[in-house]
């Protein structure tokens, strides 16, 4: 059900992206990306992205990037999207799930999310739930489209069982 994602996995994901991202409600991405400048953002500047497919259908996507570089190189980044018609099914959670695997064979020891709007109540739970805590709060770091100006969450968690570097 989850594999890497492939040039055309994303133009078939293009759809439910540019949902979220023209939304303005959840990510930081400019909301007039083209397929081309996303596949970009969200395949080549990351180390892996994968999809989540049922029947032929790609219902969920994440990618996996280093959160900076040097000594902070142990420090992941993901970002997941999941189409509107596959919400409330469990695929974030198994999304972020395998990230976190995928994370630790990759040499990553934490993950970090950099902006979690705040108002994306769902996803904040659905993250704590699978031990990442708030670390920080951005103010009216994110300009939602329908509410304004709210805050944003750093969240962390240490994937490392054994506290190992």
């Amino acid at each position: 059900m989850i594999r890497e994602m492939s040039k055309q996995d994303f133009v078939q994901f293009w759809p439910t992206f540019h949902q979220v991202v023209a939304a303005q409600e959840t990510y930081a991405f400019e909301p007039d990306l083209t397929c081309e400048q996303a596949y970009t953002l969200w395949c080549e500047t990351a180390l892996n992205s994968f999809v989540y497919e049922e029947d032929d259908e790609i219902l969920g996507s994440y990618y996996i990037k280093p959160n900076a570089m040097g000594p902070s190189r142990h420090i992941c980044n993901c970002g997941y999207m999941v189409s509107t018609r596959a919400r409330g099914k469990g695929i974030a959670r198994k999304l972020c799930e395998h990230s976190q695997q995928t994370a630790r064979e990759s040499g990553f020891s934490a993950m970090q999310f950099n902006s979690v709007v705040s108002t994306n109540q769902v996803a904040v739970n659905l993250w704590q739930q699978l031990g990442f805590a708030i670390v920080g709060t951005l103010p009216k770091a994110y300009r939602h489209a329908k509410l304004g100006l709210v805050d944003s969450y750093v969240m962390y968690k240490w994937l490392n069982e054994n506290n190992e570097t």
